[in-house]
């Protein structure tokens, strides 16, 4: 059995390297006992060493910095441009919501700016009758006719006139037990009675047939209208109250001018259906009539027989 304490024997290159081996395991130890105990007495005794190793080794460490950077990068682009089908398909589709959403929220500001100036209107004298829904309205036809959501049971009758906030519709033709049809005012059989708004000229204003009315002057002669004149109801034999926007010039004739109607009944959702106007006639009957005329007073026969004589001529 071998024995565990073998010595080298007489060969001196293994006696050496025996000998510088335990010599330098001694000497390490003492090296390192050495830097431990100035590292207790002074920590920053090595804060220059470290500073000269770090300087030395700098350029290695950007070297290796740039190559993990390209290497980030090139794994970047290549997941993004494995990813970028789906990453384009869900960002299309988040537009499309996001569009969705937009324009829902618009439709509900544009609801509540309608329902608010309906409000409005409806604080105005004469207070309407009903607010309705605009259900149907010509389009193609020559004859323009509309549908609204009131009839006899909300008190609605044949010759009201309806309105939306931005002006006159037309008037109530026939009224059923829940729905109406209205004659629209760009009906060929429509006339209404206008007047410009900046001075009052008259007119009238006739349906074309063609979403526009016809403007025709009362007092012919020179032609006082301009393109962009806004005509307004004038109230004159009643039915339609004074001062609704009926349309707007956009071109002259020789006794006129083609209007385009204010108020389109394609964009409009809800109106307004008022009593027929005769104010004017309720406020003549019921205001008192004039005093008649007192006949001037007799002269009394004391009078006249005070009256001088008549001069005698010589």
């Amino acid at each position: 059995m071998a024995s565990a304490n073998r010595r080298p024997g007489n060969s001196r290159r293994a006696q050496y390297g025996t000998f510088f081996g335990y010599f330098a395991g001694v000497l390490g130890a003492l090296v390192g006992a050495a830097l431990l105990i100035v590292s207790f007495v002074d920590p920053g005794f090595f804060a220059g060493l470290r500073g000269l190793v770090g300087g030395a080794t700098a350029p290695a460490g950007e070297v290796g910095a740039t190559t993990r950077k390209g290497a980030l990068t090139v794994y970047d682009i290549a997941k993004g441009y494995v990813l970028a089908g789906s990453r384009g398909a869900k960002m299309q589709a988040d537009l499309r919501q996001d569009q969705v959403t937009i324009a829902e929220l618009r439709a509900n500001a544009d609801e509540n700016r309608r329902l608010k100036a309906l409000l409005g209107l409806a604080a105005v004298e004469p207070k309407p009758i009903t607010v309705a829904k605009l259900i149907t309205s010509s389009a193609s036809s020559t004859r323009r006719f509309a549908a609204i959501s009131a009839g006899r049971d909300r008190g609605v009758g044949v010759g009201m006139p309806v309105r939306s906030p931005l002006g006159l519709i037309g008037r109530v033709l026939e009224s059923g037990p829940s729905t109406a049809r209205v004659l629209l005012i760009s009906d060929t059989e429509s006339l209404v009675p206008v007047r410009r708004a900046s001075d009052g000229v008259p007119a009238f204003a006739q349906g074309r047939g063609d979403g526009q009315v016809q403007i025709r002057l009362i007092n012919l002669g020179i032609n006082p209208l301009r393109r962009g004149d806004v005509f307004v109801t004038s109230g004159s034999g009643g039915l339609y109250p004074p001062a609704v926007a009926v349309a707007a010039a956009t071109e002259l004739t020789r006794d006129g001018a083609v209007a385009q109607v204010l108020s389109d009944p394609a964009a409009t959702d809800y109106v307004l259906v008022y009593p027929a106007w005769s104010e004017p006639a309720a406020e003549l009957a019921a205001a008192p009539a004039p005093p008649a005329a007192k006949p001037p007073p007799l002269p009394s026969r004391k009078a006249a027989a005070k009256k001088p004589a008549k001069a005698k001529h010589p």
